[in-house]
């Protein structure tokens, strides 16, 4: 596959170069799912679905702009779909973005598009490497600039109980008003395995600034969650309780991500 002959003669840092430096000045969107992506990718020619879910129960009570939504009390669903095209690539879209706001008022926030490509892993090979590409529209009181996209870079081991990931991502404006240097997220995972079906762990997202402007970590957001997953069935589910720190910040998050077994 062309994807994988180009992955084997560049490696995976060059082409993640190659990848952002097309990328435009911009800013990161608004979370609507929150996850640390990994090397997962659907059976081939079946539909996925995940459903992404948070809630803000102590966060910002002013919102970052004129006209902006506030996340305390913010309730969000997101229903993730996926096609997985072959073993390496799969499609997804985040449709569609909803948000029930503090005062109950539900509402359709966008729409969100993406294309994940996961290196093939050899026999043997404990690590993994992947790329992540999404683009999406959101609504003004979720983000100021409507149009925005974010590369995330994959990198993790599996060893034994223990699996780690981290993603570095830049998140660039599309089209919007306030156009800037990309932002920098550094996401990190690590957890422990205790039987076949359920597994404990630590996700931290922390905000690095800007390509122009890498900032110190407490005038960032910063948030640390704890985790576990676990499958019954068919279903599996990923539950976390988050502490935001740094600034801006949500003080408490609550997430759940549903895995819904709808394809073959």
């Amino acid at each position: 596959m062309w994807m994988n002959d180009l992955a084997r003669r560049v490696g995976p840092t060059a082409l993640a170069l190659a990848v952002s430096a097309v990328a435009a000045p911009g800013a990161r969107a608004a979370d609507e799912e929150i996850q640390v992506y990994m090397d997962e990718i659907g059976p081939v020619g079946a539909v996925g679905l995940d459903l992404h879910l948070n809630y803000v129960p102590a966060g910002r009570t002013l919102p970052d702009y004129p006209g902006g939504q506030v996340s305390e009390g913010r309730f969000r669903l997101t229903p993730e779909w996926s096609y997985a095209v072959s073993p390496n690539v799969e499609l997804g879209a985040y449709l569609p973005l909803t948000t029930i706001d503090r005062n109950g008022k539900a509402e359709i926030g966008g729409v969100k598009g993406r294309i994940k490509f996961v290196a093939s892993r050899p026999e043997g090979r404990d690590w993994f490497w992947g790329l992540n590409l999404e683009v999406g529209r959101v609504r003004r009181d979720l983000d100021i600039n409507p149009w925005n996209a974010e590369l995330k870079g994959i990198l993790g081991v599996r060893k034994g109980p223990w699996t780690l990931a981290s993603n570095f991502n830049f998140g660039w404006v599309v089209s919007g008003p306030q156009r800037g240097s990309p932002d920098m997220q550094l996401a990190l995972k690590g957890s422990y395995s205790l039987d076949e079906d359920t597994a404990i762990g630590l996700e931290s997202f922390t905000g690095l600034g800007t390509t122009k402007a890498f900032g110190r970590l407490s005038r960032n957001d910063q948030q640390i969650f704890a985790v576990i997953d676990k499958t019954l069935g068919h279903w599996d589910f990923d539950l976390g309780l988050g502490h935001g720190y740094g600034a801006p910040e949500d003080n408490w998050i609550v997430k759940l991500i549903v895995g819904v077994p709808i394809g073959g």
